[in-house]
């Protein structure tokens, strides 16, 4: 509650405020506050979508408890929201939007970057930077959680990176004679793109006889940029695979 309090004396011009949702306690205590103080301004919960359990009991219109699944927001992972916790809810709670894990990713990396705050508990982040919520709103996100362990958060960048369009993988077939995998190079170069990591396969059983498969792990601006490499290697005459 404290929390919805220092809000409003620091930005009493807030038009809504944004939260993440496990139990729901944080929630509960910062739209109790907002709603008794400015009722005007709106309160959104965030869930992890492949954990939603305060959603899914706002839809049943009942605690519900739903079904276990791993989630980056660990903080929140919580499979059955407390009966009080969702009875404030459905007093104080405007709505209740769930992210994706990728959306969840894009999010931490975010702060990592622009903040330089590691956050697992970056829910509402996520939903602003997604468009769920009222971008056009004077918006709070609260922020939560530092429990990311490294390698946790070496694949959070990774996924982070790929679902912005910043990392990619590209697969294609590559005729198996001398220049063929220069020729490829130099394409990809002239589009701009850094080859983080390329893998050469000449016996692929996807490939013919005289063919080789050539995966590359790439650095790209963002999802247009990948396009544009995919329609560059296409209109050379490169045929792409699924990664």
């Amino acid at each position: 509650g404290t929390i919805g309090l220092e809000i409003l004396e620091q930005l009493p011009e807030v038009e809504q405020v944004v939260v993440p949702i496990g139990g729901g306690g944080l929630i509960s205590g910062i739209s109790t506050a907002i709603k008794e103080l400015k009722p005007s301004c709106k309160v959104i919960g965030v869930q992890a979508g492949v954990v939603a359990s305060m959603y899914a009991s706002r839809k049943a219109g009942k605690v519900t408890t739903v079904k276990d699944a791993a989630t980056l927001a660990d903080g929140i992972h919580v499979l059955t929201p407390g009966d009080l916790t969702f009875e404030m809810c459905q007093k104080y709670v405007d709505e209740i939007v769930t992210v994706s894990e990728d959306e969840i990713a894009a999010a931490i990396l975010a702060l990592l970057e622009v903040q330089k705050t590691v956050a697992a508990g970056a829910t509402p982040v996520a939903a602003f930077m997604s468009g769920k919520v009222d971008t056009s709103k004077k918006t709070v996100c609260v922020v939560s959680g530092g429990n990311v362990d490294v390698p946790t958060l070496s694949r959070v960048i990774t996924r982070g990176l790929t679902y912005g369009g910043r990392l990619t993988t590209i697969t294609t077939k590559l005729a198996d004679r001398a220049g063929s995998l220069a020729n490829l190079l130099n394409v990809v170069g002239g589009t701009g793109a850094n080859v983080v990591r390329i893998h050469h396969e000449r016996e692929d059983v996807n490939s013919e006889v005289n063919a080789c498969v050539v995966s590359m792990v790439l650095e790209t601006r963002n999802s247009e940029h990948v396009q544009q490499i995919k329609d560059k290697l296409t209109e050379k005459g490169y045929s792409l695979l699924e990664a």
